[in-house]
């Protein structure tokens, strides 16, 4: 394949290009390899994250494929978090804002280089997101490959619950239930090697968004880390891109209204991720498309959830059929005309499946719910919007109120749970941790696990204006809007406060008079968390949860 695209030729060809060419020359290429198209390969590989430990190797397949179809593949890399270790503490302030930095630093790269099109490889939470958000933006022919997920939790462990998470397990120990032992051989065995945690967290979530989006091969959001069904999608995804460039088939044809509504669908249907929640809109944003939280909404109050990934794993959806098997099934709720990377349209994909599981992906009649995962909440503690994942909600906890327990971080809140300060019926409320407030809005798992950890789940309620793991259970309402950090109405909740909890209804209300309420926003004097260097710039730019926390102009 001859044909070049604008892009690359401004920077190679021609005698005023003889600078730019001498240096891809150092690096190995010869003219011919400079006439071929140029594929960005951006890698999120690194040393540290399990979910990115095998990446290199997927990056091999998609070169050679590249090479293949005629093209010139250069590879680079960008950053990625692992939400798991930065959980709990500080650090975890930093995946979401990495989320922009990696869209950032994709486009400096790709607009610097003048590459003509890329094939993204990513896993887990925010870098997958990070990445559509910078194909969205750069309109050049780009494919997705996600990285996958792990084996089981537990695979290589004949014994054990391995359902559960680490942190549920610390409360499991903390209340006597478990030994020493059966807490270090969980700790050893729970993350059986490379690959996304396996269970349904975002990471997964937005694999199935992403291919519901149209952006992957099909079959490549459930395919396993260590499948090689999955080398053979990155091999055949470096070849789509030679395709989609002489097709002319950009980002913006594929990521329509319709193709993100097909994403969120689907992502409702298996119980997914509230983080959905503030990823698909921050795609939607840059390629100016309206997708808000009454959309998330509407959809999840018309879409049935079809699987559960409690008591399966992401092994068992694979098998089942995957992404077009969900699809197939939702058919009649489906835009079935959108365009995929590969030239077909979904509808085309889901004609060419089967079902060969309905146990793990169950026919509507006998779907686990009525909704999807997510329910939205309005009400005069969150007046544009609070969101919860309704599915790993106990049935006696839709409708709750209770006094609030207020505390203005994660950490004194875990504190006061594992020390019986929070006792049963109460509301926790932990502020300050949102886009601005965290800074970052940290992900609030050690609350909920530690709530679950010691038989909190059907008898207290968390409340926050952070977000939570895409693995969380229990009552857990996040992205309270406006945040405490902008004087929203939950910086003015007080201990005490009874706080009512109706998710049938979707609503949140504090008990309290407008006036009261007036009253205490205008008494109340900011908390203000000084930070420098990146957390300190995203302070000041980023836009509140109901608009995806994306950074503003």
């Amino acid at each position: 394949m001859n044909s070049k695209s604008q892009k690359s030729e401004k920077v190679l060809k021609g005698l005023d290009r003889t600078p730019q060419r001498s240096f891809y020359y150092a690096s190995g290429l010869d003219r011919s390899d400079l006439k071929k198209p140029m594929i960005a390969v951006v890698n999120s590989w690194n040393e540290i994250v399990p979910g990115h430990l095998h990446l290199n190797e997927l990056a091999k397949q998609v070169k050679a494929g590249v090479w293949e179809a005629g093209g010139t593949p250069q590879e680079f890399n960008t950053i990625a978090i692992c939400d798991g270790i930065a959980m709990d503490h500080e650090g975890m302030k930093t995946p979401l804002v990495s989320r922009d930095i990696i869209a950032d630093s994709i486009e400096l790269m790709v607009k610097g280089h003048g590459f003509d099109g890329m094939v993204m490889l990513a896993s887990c939470d925010k870098i997958v997101p990070g990445m559509l958000m910078a194909a969205a933006r750069l309109k050049i022919p780009a494919i997705m490959v996600t990285g996958g997920a792990s084996l089981p939790r537990g695979f290589f462990h004949a014994e054990g619950n391995f359902k559960t998470n680490p942190y549920e397990m610390v409360g499991r120990f903390k209340q006597g239930d478990i030994s020493q032992k059966e807490l270090e051989d969980f700790e050893e065995c729970t993350c059986p090697g490379a690959g996304s945690c396996s269970q349904l967290g975002t990471a997964n979530t937005m694999a199935i968004a992403a291919e519901g989006l149209g952006m992957t091969l099909p079959g490549c959001g459930c395919a396993l880390a260590v499948s090689p069904q999955k080398a053979r999608i990155a091999k055949k995804s470096g070849a789509a891109i030679l395709e989609m460039i002489k097709e002319e088939r950009t980002p913006e044809k594929v990521m329509t209204k319709s193709a993100l509504e097909n994403a969120l669908r689907l992502s409702l249907a298996v119980g997914g991720s509230t983080n959905m929640a503030l990823h698909l809109p921050a795609v939607a944003k840059e390629l100016d498309i309206e997708l808000d939280l009454i959309d998330i909404d509407r959809l999840s109050k018309d879409t049935p959830q079809i699987s559960s990934l409690g008591p399966h794993f992401m092994l068992d959806l694979s098998r089942a059929g995957g992404v077009p098997a969900l699809a197939k099934t939702l058919s009649h709720k489906m835009h079935t005309s959108c365009l995929t990377a590969n030239g077909q349209t979904i509808g085309a994909i889901m004609d060419q499946t089967e079902v060969h599981d309905t146990d793990v992906i169950r026919p509507i009649a006998n779907a686990y719910r009525k909704e999807g995962s997510i329910a939205v909440l309005f009400g005069n503690l969150a007046p544009n919007g609070a969101v919860v994942k309704q599915t790993a909600v106990d049935p006696s906890m839709f409708s709750f109120s209770g006094p609030a327990r207020v505390f203005d971080a994660e950490e004194e809140a875990v504190e006061a749970i594992f020390n019986g300060t929070v006792v049963k019926g109460d509301v926790v409320v932990i502020r300050y941790e949102g886009p601005r407030g965290g800074p970052g809005m940290r992900e609030m798992l050690g609350a909920t696990a530690a709530v679950m950890g010691m038989g909190l789940g059907k008898e207290v309620a968390i409340v926050t204006d952070g977000r939570f793991s895409g693995a969380t259970r229990g009552p857990a309402v996040g992205h309270v809007v406006p945040e405490a950090a902008i004087k929203g109405p939950i910086a003015a909740v007080k201990d005490g406060d009874r706080i009512n909890i109706d998710i049938p209804n979707r609503t949140i209300q504090m008990i309290i008079t407008p006036e009261e309420l007036a009253n205490r926003l205008r008494g109340i004097k900011v908390h203000k968390k000084e930070e420098r260097g990146v957390l300190g710039r995203y302070k000041k730019l980023v836009s509140q949860a109901d608009q995806g926390a994306v950074l503003l102009p």
